[in-house]
């Protein structure tokens, strides 16, 4: 039924918590912000940092564009190697590979950093293309990083495409363009999320992914 599978990067592929966090305590000490627990910063696994900002800290859309700006400073250089892959998912991208699927990436991740990130991984070898946002902030919405993975795939027809990830955004980008979902439990999103979301699977370990797709 599936032909195409897109992946999220953050809280699916990889468990990116203490590099985005730290990321983003740098940025928020630029304001004088401290947070007692880095958990509170979790929220930001997943959804665009400039909304995040904005959404989390009040931050105004100058503040917003600014709080990006100094995340990315840490994050280019020391965040990007603060992750780690999720256990299983080498061999769910193998896996798929061999069974003649066509893999792509679609995160709110600005491309360079997410292809920097697969590549030290030694992960970008099963996709076929590797889609993020733009630094300048052209593709930044999950519906834009999905249509551009699926316009650099030379995708048409979106009825074989599946979109994996674990939070809302990856669910509702999906939904955006009638892409069915699979919504991982594993990650930073929540179970109620991901149902209110409407994702058209929901699963709970990256063996339940293959059981999905391979039978």
């Amino acid at each position: 039924m599936y032909k195409v599978i897109l992946f999220d990067l953050d809280g699916t592929l990889t468990d990116p918590a203490i590099g985005i966090t730290n990321g983003v305590m740098y940025a928020l000490e630029k304001y004088n912000i401290k947070v007692k627990e880095r958990s509170e910063l979790f929220k930001f696994i997943g959804p665009p940092l400039y909304y995040s900002f904005q959404m989390f800290f009040n931050f105004s859309e100058q503040q917003a564009k600014e709080g990006t700006q100094y995340y990315r400073e840490y994050y280019k250089d020391k965040g990007l190697y603060e992750n780690e892959v999720y256990d299983g998912i080498e061999y769910v991208l193998k896996t798929l590979k061999e069974h003649g699927f066509i893999i792509g990436l679609a995160t709110s991740k600005p491309q360079d950093f997410a292809i920097k990130i697969l590549e030290h991984f030694n992960l970008d070898k099963y996709f076929d293309y590797m889609g993020g946002s733009s630094l300048d902030g052209s593709i930044q919405k999950k519906e834009d990083v999905i249509k551009h993975t699926l316009t650099n795939l030379n995708i048409n027809d979106y009825s074989q495409v599946l979109m994996i990830g674990d939070t809302k955004y990856d669910i509702l980008g999906a939904r955006f363009h009638n892409i069915d979902s699979v919504g991982v439990l594993y990650g930073y999103g929540s179970y109620e999320d991901l149902v209110t979301s409407k994702a058209t699977y929901i699963v709970e370990s990256t063996k339940d992914i293959l059981n999905l797709l391979i039978k």
